[in-house]
């Protein structure tokens, strides 16, 4: 598809995704939202695409935040759609995604920024980079799902601490309470992210699937039985019989 504010890269069955407007620092606007939703339904269906990352034009800013000069005049009944819609038709697609999705945080992550980083399965981060929560600044809370997944991914605590205070935060800093899983000096942020892909690429699709399912699931009532389900039913995949082949004949599995 033709894209106006995404660039798009597919190579070694990895699709990068780079958000592209440099003139903003990658806010996030109506247009891009909708075209990040239609290439993540694309990647979904295309069976060459095994793992995405995303990541920011420049070396500035991954996102930094969404695009506040389009949201200034909403009200009540706007400022609800636009959190709704945004969460189903991106945030929420993208963690429910059966691909992994790999964020390379390369500038500020802020706001809805950050929010969209948190959404993706794995985030590594330039040393460079700052992240944040800022919407009570502007008397505002997050939209698109900062208050659920920062506390999933950090705790309670610190979450308040974040969203109440604003404040951002290094990436050393956000390695150390489980924002980012890695730092690399800006100049390695792409290769160790593609290297990480790479890795995911040749293992089990219909294995990962369900792993990232029942991932997601973790924590809840059904957790553990959406495990044991998701178990028995790769008992009779396709990759479970190559896998469980190609080890007792001493060979790497062909996905």
């Amino acid at each position: 598809m033709e894209t106006t504010n995404l660039l798009i890269d597919i190579k070694d069955r990895i699709q990068v995704i780079t958000l592209h407007r440099p003139e903003s620092l990658n806010a996030l606007n109506k247009e891009t939202l909708s075209e990040l939703s239609s290439q993540l339904d694309e990647a979904q269906q295309n069976t060459d695409i095994r793992c995405i990352i995303l990541t920011g034009s420049g070396q500035k800013a991954f996102v930094a935040g969404a695009d506040i000069k389009e949201f200034a005049d909403y009200g009540q009944k706007e400022g609800r759609e636009m959190a709704l819609s945004g969460q189903k038709n991106v945030f929420d697609k993208i963690e429910n995604l059966s691909k992994p999705v790999i964020a390379a945080i390369n500038g500020f992550a802020l706001g809805g920024g950050l929010e969209l980083a948190m959404a993706c399965h794995i985030r590594y981060a330039a040393d460079s980079a700052k992240l944040g929560l800022p919407e009570t600044t502007l008397g505002l809370i997050p939209g698109y799902g900062g208050t659920q997944r920062l506390p999933a991914l950090v705790g309670k605590g610190l979450a308040m601490e974040m969203i109440l205070s604003a404040k951002m935060i290094t990436a050393q800093r956000a390695k150390e309470i489980g924002l980012v899983n890695a730092v690399f000096p800006q100049t390695e942020l792409l290769e160790k992210t593609m290297a990480l892909a790479s890795i995911i690429t040749k293992n089990s699709p219909q294995a990962i699937q369900e792993a990232i399912k029942v991932i997601n699931s973790a924590g809840t009532t059904n957790g553990y039985q959406n495990e044991i389900e998701a178990f028995g039913r790769l008992f009779d995949s396709t990759d479970k019989k190559e896998g469980v082949t190609a080890f007792l004949e001493k060979r790497k599995p062909a996905f």
